[in-house]
């Protein structure tokens, strides 16, 4: 029933393996010292009288009953998709209904909905035009009947970062079509303070689409705040999908109750770790951008505060770029997990200082690769 996942079956392992990591795209500050707490969330106070369901309800401005724990934002997505899906089957059971995705995108976004029952179809986000996503190229491929659309925000690969009022329109265009509007939204929070304080609706310091009409979002602890040893993801959505979701949930382990309250730690103190966070993102931001401009051979659009890129070098494909990388104990992605061949997706999340180490050895790995004219 469920195909493989090729993207993810081949990095499994690689970033342990790597000399230098430009494939993990978690802001994590220092390596993992063993300790059952992790670093930041140590010496921290612990919330009283609440769940973490309570605290992350308020994060989002929603009500707690439109809030569902998951182990991950990888159970989230499937867990909302499944919802969507079997939602849109109970009206129409003749044809399997439609999930849209993005192009390019991240494949479990393209595989999971297939192997859940949907018929996928993809819209593209043209990389000529900055990646954006437009309500027009969804309301085109919408085709009857419908289930949802799946959207990143920041958009994986490129870093293109989408307002909510835009959002606003895709969500229009998907309860018109009597469908949902799922957003994967791990990378939103990755923005300055300044675009921060721009967004109409924030959580977590980024945009985001929680609360809009037929809408649901996920999100996690592992990206931003580089706390993926926790597993610990959540949707936020209208109560009727949140219930739906909930019931495949019980076909899955509960959620560790040590995750449960060191997340609710993490949540707490969200407004300090968000600042340290911030700090990271821009060093690692600014490394990134330095470095493509650096090197004539590289085409690709650094988008503002992405710590990641997909970029393409003028003389190799994706994988040979990604071979050659490998080679000299530098891991990036080759772009064909992404729908695009040509290219390689790097990420910055370690350490800033670890991020400039690598950069110079990937520095020699584009020399290599041909003539940067």
């Amino acid at each position: 029933m469920f195909p493989t996942l090729p993207y993810l079956e081949w990095i499994d392992g690689r970033p342990e393996a790597a000399e230098h990591d430009f494939a993990s795209s978690d802001l994590r500050a220092s390596p993992d010292d063993g300790g059952v707490v992790p670093e930041s969330l140590r010496d921290r106070s612990v919330p009283e009288g609440t769940t973490l369901e309570a605290l992350l309800a308020d994060e989002y401005g929603v009500d707690e009953e439109d809030v569902l724990v998951t182990a991950g934002a990888t159970q989230a997505n499937f867990l909302a998709v499944a919802a969507a899906v079997e939602s849109a089957s109970d009206s129409n059971v003749e044809r399997r209904p439609q999930v849209l995705a993005e192009k390019p995108g991240y494949q479990p976004h393209v595989v999971t909905p297939e192997a859940l029952g949907g018929r996928v179809d993809r819209f593209v986000r043209p990389d000529d035009e900055g990646s954006v996503l437009e309500p027009g190229r969804v309301s085109n491929a919408v085709t009857d009947p419908f289930a949802l659309a799946v959207a990143t925000n920041r958009h994986n690969p490129t870093g293109s970062l989408t307002d909510r009022e835009t959002l606003a329109e895709v969500a229009r265009v998907c309860a018109d079509a009597d469908g949902y509007l799922l957003v994967d939204e791990v990378y939103a929070p990755y923005v300055d303070g300044e675009r921060a304080e721009e967004s109409s609706a924030r959580a977590f310091g980024g945009p985001t689409a929680a609360g809009l009409q037929n809408t649901v979002v996920t999100g996690s602890l592992t990206k931003f705040y580089g706390l993926g040893g926790l597993r610990i993801g959540w949707l936020v959505g209208p109560t009727e999908l949140v219930e739906r979701a909930r019931a495949v949930s019980y076909h899955f382990s509960s959620v560790a109750e040590p995750s449960r309250r060191l997340a609710a730690r993490a949540v707490h103190h969200a407004e300090d770790l968000t600042a340290s966070a911030r700090d990271h993102l821009a060093a690692n931001h600014d490394h990134l951008d330095s470095f493509v401009a650096d090197h004539d051979g590289l085409s690709g659009r650094v988008h503002p505060d992405s710590p990641f890129a997909l970029l393409s070098h003028a003389a190799a494909t994706g994988d040979e770029f990604a071979a050659a990388a490998w080679d000299r104990g530098v891991l990036v992605v080759p772009g064909r997990f992404f729908d695009r061949p040509d290219h390689v997706r790097l990420a910055l999340g370690q350490s800033p200082e670890a991020a400039a180490a690598g950069l110079d050895a990937l520095s020699d790995v584009v020399a290599s690769l041909g003539d940067e004219a």
